[in-house]
């Protein structure tokens, strides 16, 4: 059910020495009564003898009549009013004609006969209709943001923000939760993404970074005794940009003491339940399903699977455990795997769409990937049918319950370049097949790898961050093998996207020194970028954890919107530029040399 943002005003907050009522609250109820409103003019349209405007607020749109047998000066005003003009009427509301009503709005029955006009301020040609945004491009709706920010659709999607926030406060207070914020010039800490900088005036040559998430702070918040914290915390990153990446982005971030994974995803799932009741008046089936990354990546290929639709990856590796086809041996002898995906409907796809899943498969690291006909006789129409055996072939259909029409797609390679290509495939076909069905789909992903290889420079990384707690099995591999470890660590999805994570964190100052190690920190730098955070665990530190939430993305998803700059007032482009402030921008020299920093060209 979509967000309805009037079932959320309490009209009667409203009135002000300027207005009586909201141009969207009134109704046949308020007919005979004389009332006062304030507004923009939506539109305008002169029928000689008689003047309509239809007058907007954020609640709604009314249709004003002006008439020059009841006031010929009114009149003459409401003439030179023009399209965005910021209006204040006086007059009475009166019930429409049978053939003028608009079953369209909510005031469609009833109309204002205006008595009294004022106008508040003019306005230019607006650059654009706020009845057809749909159409207009998106660059021109940031340069203009004050006016996009006026349409019926953004203001739904701001209002739909508050309400989020608003019923998640609520929440996390109930649940004994104190909200606390943390700095937002901090100290500059290798994290994963870049930081944004900030100079310092008072102390030359030294900079404070904006923290890309208030994850040490929250931890030292439990240090300190106070159980539970959340916050609405802006964060940075200076990293690319796409429809669900901002370099300033808010999350719902919290931490809490002596808790394991289920009281975190207890919690959580509690929020959710309460956001989409409130908000949405939607039901939310709890507990949410639980999936471990392996499952996840060996099913779906994704360690963030969409579940409103099946497709499911299947390994084929032990029926080619002999096979003369050198691509499929090759993969086998280096322990590679073979997974495969069937599309039932398969007879629609062309060979310009064969060669589409081809290049999107090397696009995520494969060499490409086989393809596959069934034919009404249950054999194979390929382009290596010649290299597969009479056995192989049975095999794939009875393990595969192949039929006639079916599409087998396989792909050949290590694990995650096999797992990450065919989910991209499945993706993809689901897409376009229209398979996704409406409704929301929770998942929790679990059991992740503590450390991922980079394989830029095969040194390891943390598969989410350096404070999260490996499993009890998994401590005594560090040693020997780090690449196997578990973590304790769990993500938050919801139809594909994933809506946050989070970890139960260390809590021991000799595993987290061992950590910090094994990603190649020296003693020094260990003290130069986490000095503080060492210290304070020397001081008896509880078991905690937390968690945190794209509320950007949380809003994008309750709005059924495709990008998180429609939840944000005041977003950046994908080259992260303001394009309404022309931000970012040249300073002076003199700004400069306060902060004493010069600006050389690069060569």
């Amino acid at each position: 059910m979509p967000f309805e943002s009037h079932k959320h005003i309490d009209y009667k907050q409203f009135k002000t020495s300027y207005r009586t009522h909201l141009c969207g609250e009134i109704r046949k109820d308020n007919l005979n009564e004389k009332v006062s409103l304030c507004g923009w003019v939506n539109s305008r349209r002169d029928h000689g003898k008689l003047i309509f405007i239809d007058l907007r607020d954020f609640s709604g749109i009314i249709q004003l009549v002006f008439d020059p047998a009841r006031s010929s000066e009114t009149y003459s005003l409401a003439k030179k009013v023009r399209t965005e003009f910021v209006l204040r009427v006086e007059g009475l509301i009166r019930k429409r004609s049978k053939d003028t009503v608009n079953k369209d709005l909510a005031t469609g029955e009833i109309e204002l006969s205006v008595e009294d006009l004022k106008v508040l301020g003019k306005s230019s040609t607006p650059p654009f209709l706020l009845t057809e945004t749909e159409k207009v491009d998106e660059m021109s709706r940031l340069k203009h943001r004050y006016m996009d920010l006026r349409s019926t659709k953004m203001q739904e999607n701001l209002r739909l923000r508050h309400a989020i926030v608003s019923q998640t406060r609520d929440y996390l207070n109930q649940k004994g939760f104190l909200e606390i914020e943390t700095p937002i010039l901090a100290k500059s800490t290798p994290e994963g993404a870049r930081d944004f900088l900030v100079p310092s005036r008072l102390n030359p040559g030294k900079f404070y970074a904006l923290p890309q998430s208030p994850q040490l702070f929250k931890q030292i918040l439990m240090f300190s005794g106070f159980d539970r914290a959340y916050q609405i915390a802006k964060c940075f990153r200076d990293e690319d940009l796409r429809a669900d990446r901002q370099p300033e982005f808010t999350q719902i971030d919290l931490e809490m003491t002596f808790v394991d994974e289920d009281d975190v995803i207890s919690l959580i799932e509690g929020m959710m339940a309460v956001v989409f009741r409130k908000v949405l008046n939607t039901e939310l089936k709890l507990p949410f399903r639980r999936m471990t990354w392996q499952k996840s990546m060996e099913t779906y290929g994704s360690d963030k699977p969409d579940l409103r639709y099946d497709l499911p990856l299947t390994d084929v590796s032990d029926i080619f455990s002999g096979t003369s086809f050198n691509v499929f041996k090759q993969v086998l002898s280096k322990k590679g795997c073979i997974k495969s995906l069937v599309i039932k409907e398969g007879q629609s796809f062309t060979r310009k769409d064969l060669d589409q899943l081809i290049e999107m498969a090397k696009n995520y690291g494969a060499g490409g990937l086989v393809w596959a006909r069934v034919e009404p006789d249950n054999t194979l129409k390929s382009p290596i049918a010649k290299f597969l055996s009479t056995g192989e072939t049975g095999s794939l259909v009875k393990k595969l319950k192949l039929e006639p029409g079916n599409l087998l797609i396989m792909v050949a390679d290590n694990f995650l370049v096999t797992c990450n290509s065919l989910g991209a495939i499945r993706k993809h076909i689901g897409q376009k097949l229209g398979l996704i069905k409406s409704g929301y789909e929770f998942l929790w992903v679990h059991d992740f790898p503590l450390f991922e290889k980079d394989s830029r420079d095969n040194t390891i990384t943390p598969m989410h961050h350096p404070f999260t707690q490996p499993d009890c099995e998994s401590i005594k591999l560090l040693d020997h093998d780090p690449l196997q470890a578990k973590s304790l660590a769990y993500d938050i999805i919801v139809n594909g996207q994933e809506l946050g994570g989070g970890s139960i964190r260390i809590n021991d100052l000799n595993l987290q020194k061992k950590i910090f190690e094994l990603l190649g920190f020296t003693p020094e730098m260990i003290e130069q970028n986490f000095g503080f955070f060492i210290k304070a665990m020397d001081y008896g530190i509880p078991p905690h954890g937390g968690i945190a939430l794209g509320l950007d993305r949380l809003v994008m998803i309750l709005g059924q919107l495709e990008s998180i700059r429609d939840v944000i007032a005041f977003p950046k482009t994908q080259s992260a530029v303001c394009m309404m402030t022309d931000s970012p921008s040249g300073v002076t020299n003199k700004q400069l040399q306060e902060v004493h920093i010069e600006i050389t060209k690069s060569d």
